[in-house]
């Protein structure tokens, strides 16, 4: 337990920076299971804009999202 008002902040800010990241996590592997699972167009078009989407937050590395982006363009053809 912080003693510090700004230790305080800090953990405040965390918990909140670890929820809105939790979600957009969530759906982006939620899209890429789907993608896995039943790859069409669609869940292409839905996992690359969620893989996108992670990476400009800042949740992922841009290399990470472009990697599974590069993965999952090959289970269309």
């Amino acid at each position: 337990m912080p003693n510090i008002r700004a230790a305080e902040k800090h953990v405040r800010q965390t918990n909140r920076r670890q929820l809105f990241n939790g979600r957009v996590k969530n759906a982006y592997k939620t899209a890429v299971k789907e993608m896995r699972e039943n790859p069409t167009v669609e869940n292409l078009q839905a996992a690359y804009s969620k893989l996108a989407k992670a990476a400009r937050k800042g949740v992922i590395k841009q290399g990470k999202a472009d990697r599974l982006k590069s993965r999952l363009s090959t289970l269309i053809k």
